[in-house]
């Protein structure tokens, strides 16, 4: 047994480093990265280092799907948590450089309860790259901290690597100010994080402390498992950027009624007849987007694996990476909490409930034959439309609302990549892929991505 332990061990560190130098190799920086001609980097005097804007996005998106993989590796990073993360990290890497940006202003005012971070000095010089790649590392570590040795080496891999690729452009004083500028930063950031509500929100994803309400139309646990509710109290957590967790909060789903011709039982109808018929594609599709935890980074995940992939094609500088990852990342955070809060403000039933109950009573009776199983929490509005619709509605803003890609994320999983003539094409696709799944009704959908474009655009705004 202790063989066999050590052989994983080992294979799980060899997966990692394979990660880790597929992440910093193979893509060249473009001129401006590396600044004049006629100049060697090292020998540049310290006033002379260029801004955010003259650097790469390597050292961004390599970190950013270094935190993909993280949120798969590390136990209890359900979708909120997942989106916690992604939000925490993205203000950590844009506040670090901030300062080097040519339009780069302090979140420190402009998130809810952040009101200071670490200044830079007056007038020293600071080597960007190396900025954000200390403060990535540092609060990576810190949002991370239960994730285990090979979380740890993960990490300490692709700061050491970083560190080596960029170290010998920056004289040794200002390579010392860039690390600790980063890691000093990081720590504010993390304390900031420590008193919203969701800090180690990984220990504590099914609290046995919640009681669901119980009355007609209201959710119970589901099969197969019929597991506990997933984070009832994330709704209360404080949001990064809107005013509270009730802004964007919606009116309540469909009133529950048996009746034919209600909306409740035409919906469900909808569901059933559906899932009953459904052609390849819409099987298809319902897995695609499905964004299983351990499986995948989970539905924020796979918004940020899209955000990465572009700014990649794009060639992006390390400036414009930050200002789309704060963005991006602060919108999938609060999409989770304001749809979380009216998740369990609502407490609605899943249609595979409704069904069996109403419907069709052999309804996976003997066994769950929906192409997903039904997550374990309240139904309206869906999770994954309101978070596709805060990464549209931010994504279009800020690459184009006619702006067309692929999606090649999932090929890890077999499946081939889809394109797309905008993100909100994506994101209705997504929306509608969870009731070809099974697990939501058309309402939920809809009412979702709602809700998903009013986070968006409370982001937008905030961030100005």
């Amino acid at each position: 047994m202790n063989k066999f332990k050590r052989s994983c061990a080992l294979g799980r560190r060899i997966l990692t480093l394979g990660l880790v130098l597929a992440l910093v190799a193979g893509q060249a920086a473009p001129a401006s990265a590396l600044g004049p001609p006629d100049l060697q980097p090292a020998k540049w005097a310290s006033s002379a280092l260029p801004g955010a804007e003259e650097y790469d996005h390597r050292v961004a998106t390599a970190w950013f799907a270094l935190l993909e993989d993280l949120i798969r590796q590390a136990p209890g990073f359900s979708p909120p948590v997942a989106s916690r993360a992604i939000g925490y990290t993205a203000a950590t890497l844009y506040e670090a450089i901030a300062p080097g940006m040519a339009h780069g202003r302090t979140l420190a005012g402009r998130l809810n309860g952040l009101e200071w971070t670490p200044p830079v000095e007056e007038g020293a010089a600071y080597h960007w790259p190396l900025v954000a790649n200390s403060a990535l590392a540092s609060i990576l570590r810190r949002l991370f901290a239960h994730g285990g040795a090979s979380v740890r080496e993960s990490i300490d891999l692709l700061e050491r690597s970083m560190r080596t690729r960029y170290e010998a452009d920056a004289a040794p004083e200002v390579l010392r100010r860039s690390i600790r500028r980063g890691r000093e930063v990081a720590a504010a950031i993390f304390e900031w994080s420590k008193h919203d509500g969701g800090h180690e929100g990984y220990f504590y994803n099914f609290p046995r402390t919640y009681r669901p309400p119980e009355g007609e139309g209201l959710w119970t646990p589901t099969p197969p498992k019929y597991l506990r509710a997933l984070q009832p109290y994330w709704g209360r957590n404080r949001p990064l950027a809107l005013p509270s967790a009730d802004a964007c909060a919606l009116p309540p789903p469909p009133p529950y009624s048996t009746e034919p011709s209600s909306q409740l039982y035409q919906e469900a109808w909808e569901v059933y007849v559906t899932v009953k018929n459904l052609t390849p594609w819409q099987r298809e599709t319902a897995l695609y987007w499905a964004d299983d935890p351990v499986l995948t980074a989970t539905p924020p995940g796979h918004s940020l694996a899209i955000a990465t992939q572009i700014l990649r094609e794009e060639s992006a500088s390390l400036a414009r990476a930050a200002d789309v990852y704060l963005h991006l990342g602060v919108a999938i955070a609060d999409a989770f909490i304001v749809c979380w809060r009216d998740k369990y403000r609502y407490n609605y039933l899943r249609p595979i409930t409704y069904i069996r109950n109403v419907i069709d009573p052999t309804w996976n009776a003997a066994a769950v034959t929906d192409p997903l199983i039904t997550p374990p929490f309240p139904e309206y509005p869906s999770g994954h439309s309101t978070e596709a619709a805060a990464m549209a509605t931010v994504l279009a803003a800020l690459f184009g609302e006619e702006y067309g890609f692929t999606d090649s994320s999932m090929e890890r999983l077999g499946f081939a990549p889809r394109t797309y003539a905008s993100f909100w094409e994506a994101a209705e696709e997504a929306s509608m892929s969870r009731l070809y799944g099974g697990i939501h009704f058309r309402s939920g959908n809809e009412q979702g991505l709602a809700q998903g474009r009013c986070v968006g655009e409370a982001v937008l705004e905030r961030l100005r």
